[in-house]
Parts: C-alpha cells; structure tokens; sequence
C-alpha cells in the first residue's frame, strides 16, 4: 500500500522541517499515532529510533500496531534545495516484519512552503481498511500540522 499526500503552509520550511522530522510531534497532529517514544538507536543505525503506537479505529473495530521506527535520512532544507526525512521500520527482534517506510519532502515555496509525503506499508493484514483511515486521517490531520507549525 502507498498512501500520498501534500500540504501547502504558510510557515517556512526551517519550521515546517523541524516539526515533520521529529516523530514525538506526530500524536499531536495525527490521530491514528496514539504514542511515540525515544528509543535506543541499534548497532547498525546512524539516526534516532522511536517506538510508534499507531491506532486504528473505524465504527466498532479497533486495531493498534507498535513499530519501531528509525530516522534514515535526515537532510534539512536549503535556501534552493528541498529538505528531506525517512523514517523506516527497523525492530530489532530477529524476527521479518512488514515495511514501514515513510519519505517527506519539505520545499520553500515563494510563500511559505510545501509538504510531499509518501508511506509504503508492505503487508497485508487490514489493507482496505487501513487505505481508507489513512485517507480519512490525511484530510482531517492539514490544519492540525499547519496550526502546530505556526505556533
């Protein structure tokens, strides 16, 4: 599954960066991310981890996932280029889990700046579900993140 989307602020990019490349913001703005938590970074792993509780409800139903997260790039924006940050699932308990990969792009614009994000999940267990919260969570989350940054 990848689920795309875009945000258009009026906050710079510096700002707008700082906020979308620190995972403990995300509960604040996005619904479905319940908690976050600052975790060891592993052996192998050049960037912080965090431990992501992701809840999902939809009428009765309610499912919650744990993953761990690792920030594997971490460029901030320029004056001429675009920022960019990814987070991808890395637990480490030997065991194969789904892909969990998530890449945001954060631009100047001539007015404030742009947001491109784009999350890959790679199993299969509750997709069309999942597809339609993310969706649902995508519209209601804008004025969240654009209020968070401008505060």
């Amino acid at each position: 599954m990848d689920v795309r989307a875009e945000l258009e602020t009026g906050a710079g990019a510096p700002e707008l960066f700082e906020v979308v490349a620190d995972l403990s913001t995300y509960p604040a703005w996005l619904d479905i991310v319940g908690r976050v938590e600052p975790t060891a970074a592993g052996p192998d792993e050049s960037g912080p981890a965090w431990l992501v509780d992701l809840v999902g409800r939809v009428g009765p139903l309610r499912r919650s996932k744990r993953l761990r997260m690792v920030q594997t790039e971490h460029t901030p924006p320029g004056s001429a280029t675009a920022g960019r940050i990814r987070f991808e699932r890395h637990d480490l308990d030997g065991r194969t889990h789904s892909d969990w990969v998530l890449n945001a792009t954060v631009t100047a614009q001539d007015v404030g700046s742009r947001l491109e994000v784009h999350l890959h999940y790679g199993g299969s267990l509750w997709v069309p579900l999942l597809d339609r919260l993310l969706s649902d969570e995508i519209r209601s989350s804008r004025e969240r993140l654009a209020a968070l940054v401008a505060s």
